[in-house]
């Protein structure tokens, strides 16, 4: 599969949190979405809110940006997401996934405290992002021709 950028294609940005090096996942999660057709603009491991302001001036399109992590700091790491979007520097949703705590637990106010950042979605199941981006897709376009609201997407609990 080529890794090319194709301007037919929908566009999202995906990278590590900063204080994350674990890139397996997330060239899995590439693979997928190119599988699905998506442009794939893959920042990689250790990005800051700063470098994902930076990859959407170049790529205003993006649909979204994921955000990986799998040593539980993502709250720490995405510290500067509020004045991001405060500024208008992410317009776009930001999906979280991985091991979002560094207990063993998985500690339902860590998700709260994510939310309260600015984090859009958090996904546990990195399979289902393609649908939920393809109901984000909807509810955006919804919003631009005026519908009402579409409902919060959530993610159907596994029992995690």
């Amino acid at each position: 599969m080529k890794n090319e950028y194709c301007p037919d294609r929908r566009t999202v940005i995906l990278c590590v949190a900063a204080s994350d090096s674990h890139v397996v996942a997330n060239h899995i999660i590439a693979y997928l979405l190119r599988s699905h057709g998506f442009n794939v603009v893959n920042l990689g491991a250790c990005t800051t809110v700063s470098d994902i302001c930076d990859a959407l001036l170049r790529w205003p399109e993006a649909e979204a940006v994921l955000v990986g992590s799998l040593n539980g700091h993502a709250r720490q790491d995405l510290a500067d997401l509020p004045e991001a979007k405060d500024r208008g520097a992410i317009t776009c949703p930001v999906i979280v996934g991985g091991n979002l705590s560094v207990a063993v637990d998985s500690d339902i106010s860590k998700d709260a405290a994510l939310y309260a950042l600015g984090v859009d979605y958090i996904l546990r199941d990195p399979s289902m992002i393609p649908a939920v981006l393809d109901r984000l897709r909807v509810q955006r376009d919804d919003d631009l021709a005026g519908s009402p609201a579409s409902p919060r997407i959530e993610e159907p609990s596994n029992g995690c």
